[in-house]
């Protein structure tokens, strides 16, 4: 399992957007669409691979369990769950994923919140790039 993150990590961490012969997958989890089509151009075209959308986190536990994704770009607030719950039971779902928190909001808002759960940072979502990605993953 512990292999597993760091091959992902490494993999993420070791450039601003991926190699040309293997694209991290992504999920993208946001009850906004047009943040979802946003963040899917923007990640796209950094190289990364979106192996799927999901709008709440029903759709989220099921889109992890069918496309497996490396990463998982994850809104704070979704209508039927918060993200930090939500990344609970994601790990718990699948403990090799990595979870990067988003939101509209700063992360001074979510403080302790954001510390204490198991992803591996947050980014504003004015601030999304590969980069920023990376380096949260590093």
């Amino acid at each position: 399992m512990a292999q597993a993150l760091d091959s992902a990590a490494s993999r993420i961490g070791s450039r601003s957007s991926v190699d040309d012969d293997v694209a991290v997958r992504v999920l993208i989890v946001d009850d906004h669409s047009s943040f979802r089509r946003a963040a899917r151009r923007l990640l796209e075209g950094e190289g990364y691979e979106v192996v799927g959308e999901a709008e709440d986190a029903a759709a989220a536990l099921a889109a992890v369990e069918e496309t497996r994704p490396e990463l998982v770009l994850l809104d704070v607030q979704l209508p039927d769950l918060d993200g930090f719950e939500l990344t609970e039971r994601l790990v718990a779902l699948d403990p090799d994923v990595q979870i990067v928190l988003t939101s509209s909001r700063d992360v001074e808002d979510y403080g302790r919140y954001v510390e204490s759960s198991a992803a591996r940072g947050f980014v504003p979502k004015a601030e999304l790039s590969g980069a920023t990605l990376a380096a949260l993953l590093k």
